[in-house]
């Protein structure tokens, strides 16, 4: 009932509208819309309960961002919703396991066409960023298409937002 709640479906608008600017951090979740997140996610403080829900662990930490852990099935599913992220972020810490930090929702861009962007997805009613190309991946890894995306500092402190792409307190060391 509550994934049927809180599912949200990608909207359309005109080709090129820009969403807003996430970076500064003046978008927000509400109180709501973080507790149904974190509600849908504690589990996966252990990062070996998100290798057996299927999320699989990247080896390259992303500066700014962290560990990225996929799971590739809903990464490949159109659906939005916010009690199954696509991709779980853990930060490496220094002699101790991974810590999660943060929630990613991510869709391939319908059409692969970087100058429209009418399929722009959207949680809680906020726009993904986007359409943007794929990040380099390791050598025998599929190509990453362009795609839409949104993180979610659910779980580590961001001073740029809690939806800002980036987190300068990430650190890959």
């Amino acid at each position: 009932m509550l994934a049927a709640v809180c599912a949200v479906t990608a909207t359309s608008g005109p080709a090129l509208a820009r969403p807003p600017d996430l970076s500064n951090g003046t978008a927000a979740l509400t109180v709501w819309q973080r507790s149904v997140l974190l509600h849908a996610t504690r589990q996966f403080r252990d990062v070996k309960n998100a290798i057996a829900a299927g999320y699989l662990p990247t080896t390259q930490c992303v500066p700014g961002m962290g560990l990225h852990y996929v799971q590739r099935s809903l990464a490949a599913d159109t659906n939005i919703d916010p009690t199954l992220p696509d991709i779980l972020i853990y930060e490496p810490v220094a002699g101790a396991p991974v810590r999660l930090a943060a929630l990613e929702f991510f869709r391939a861009d319908a059409d692969q066409d970087l100058k429209t962007d009418n399929d722009r997805p959207t949680l809680f009613g906020i726009p993904f960023n986007g359409p943007m190309t794929g990040h380099p991946l390791p050598p025998g890894q599929p190509t990453m298409p362009i795609h839409y995306d949104l993180h979610v500092w659910l779980y580590q402190d961001n001073p740029a937002g809690e939806l800002a792409t980036d987190n300068p307190n990430v650190d890959c060391k």
